[in-house]
């Protein structure tokens, strides 16, 4: 993988997944996606869709090629179980509400340096891409403040690992 995506560290990534529990048969959203990895993960935890949110044309391409080498079908339409969306996040959630999108469970780590953890969950809680009793993780540099409620999402977790914390949220 090149050195310009960086992936989740392996230790959020269990975190993520170990707080999650049994995710199969739900919608996945994975915001900033970078290499697809945590969506990738979700996929082989037996959800029923995957969305791939990722603005970069490098980070897509190799979103693409780890879709050929791990043999998960791909015809770039909305019917596929794992979608890539080439766009920045905040444009890819107001398309995804004209679409009438709905996840259960939304995963983003935006790019560190830039607070862009509060501004995705306004942009989420504005559009109504989310079932009730949705889970959203998001993963921010350790020094970003995260609101502990933001509309209709309530913070019921939170740790630092490292560089990054992880902030869980449930939204009503």
């Amino acid at each position: 993988m090149p050195a310009k995506i960086p992936p989740t560290q392996n230790v959020v990534r269990k975190a993520v997944f170990d707080i999650l529990g049994d995710i199969s048969g739900m919608d996945f959203l994975e915001l900033f996606a970078g290499s697809g990895a945590v969506g990738f993960e979700a996929f082989s935890h037996g959800v029923k869709t995957v969305t791939l949110v990722e603005h970069d044309p490098h980070c897509v391409e190799v979103i693409q090629e780890n879709l050929k080498l791990l043999g998960i079908p791909y015809s770039g339409t909305y019917s596929d179980p794992l979608i890539i969306i080439p766009a920045d996040a905040f444009v890819a959630i107001k398309q995804l509400a004209k679409k009438n999108k709905k996840y259960d469970i939304v995963f983003l780590d935006p790019p560190f340096g830039y607070n862009l953890g509060k501004k995705a969950l306004k942009a989420l809680g504005a559009h109504d891409i989310l079932h009730a009793n949705c889970f959203l993780l998001v993963q921010v540099e350790k020094n970003e403040i995260l609101p502990k409620e933001e509309g209709r999402f309530h913070l019921i977790r939170e740790k630092n690992y490292g560089a990054s914390h992880l902030a869980v949220y449930e939204g009503s």
